[in-house]
């Protein structure tokens, strides 16, 4: 490991406990073994998101120190970190998710992200974005959103927008974003401790987060949407967010119609690997017109 930061704040973990299952976590075990993560002995998975380049790397590796290793996800050729941290009495295990622009599933490294957060349902997602470059980011900051009611914003690098005459006003960002947004400049350790108090209070319900999302609708979107929803929902009970769901169909989104269509969508929204899952048949060619 290259990082040298070090490690005042964070209590790097030495023994295992138990689940804290009064603060309820978000998360479901079963979904998050199916995408090989073990939470054995872990209270709270965190995702890290974020577009390549914005020091998402060295918040991981100031968060998880040398607790962390490798590996791929299962059946892919995309290489996965993961680590864990102490905060309080939980212990957080952080899954770095691969580098991506959005969430459209255009690459196999956005697929991987993506399917993460929807089924995964990570108890946070920290989403990292560079400040000297905010306004492209915010594109996957959106795109997360939408998926997602729960997530910290990690603006990092804001030691650099400083010296090229950038200030971003956190506190309206937050208010309109919805989430916990956290200046930081990582390389430095500043705001290292209020990002995990930021995770801290959303993983255990302190803070309830109001993500924005887009509520104006064409007539004819909403009532396709409606209906998808409704099919879904009847489909597969469990499905996280069927509204994103039925609009990525409707966008025409071949991997999760080819998951629809081969079941896998149904394997991804249940705990019990021995129950059975239905296909759904979908009309979409009238809601595309």
């Amino acid at each position: 490991m290259t990082n040298k930061i070090e490690e005042p704040t964070v209590i790097p973990l030495q023994t295992p406990s138990g689940h804290a299952c009064e603060t309820c976590p978000a998360h479901r075990a079963g979904n998050l073994v199916r995408l090989g993560i073990d939470m054995t002995d872990w209270d709270y998975v965190i995702a890290l998101a974020g577009n390549p380049n914005t020091g998402k790397s060295t918040i991981f590796n100031a968060l998880t120190g040398l607790r962390q290793h490798t590996g791929n996800w299962p059946g892919k050729t995309v290489s996965r970190a993961e680590g864990g941290y102490s905060y309080g009495d939980h212990r957080y295990k952080l899954v770095d998710l691969p580098g991506t622009y959005s969430l459209l599933s255009t690459s196999l490294d956005e697929e991987v992200a993506r399917n993460f957060i929807l089924f995964g349902q990570p108890d946070v997602t920290i989403i990292v974005a560079d400040a000297t470059r905010l306004e492209r980011n915010l594109n996957l900051v959106l795109q997360v959103l939408e998926i997602t009611d729960r997530a910290v914003l990690a603006l990092n690098l804001v030691d650099e927008a400083k010296r090229h005459g950038l200030k971003v006003d956190d506190r309206s960002l937050a208010r309109d974003l919805g989430i916990p947004v956290v200046p930081m400049a990582a390389r430095r350790r500043e705001g290292m401790p209020e990002l995990l108090e930021a995770v801290h209070e959303v993983a255990t319900g302190k803070v309830v987060c109001k993500p924005h999302r887009i509520k104006s609708e064409p007539p004819t979107l909403k009532k396709a949407v409606s209906e998808l929803v409704a099919q879904l929902t009847a489909s597969f009970p469990t499905l996280p967010n069927p509204r994103w769901v039925a609009m990525r169909l409707l966008d025409g989104d071949q991997q999760i119609m080819e998951a629809l269509q081969r079941g896998e969508l149904g394997d991804l929204t249940r705990d019990d690997p021995g129950q059975t899952t239905g296909h759904l048949e979908l009309q979409l060619e009238a809601s595309h017109a």
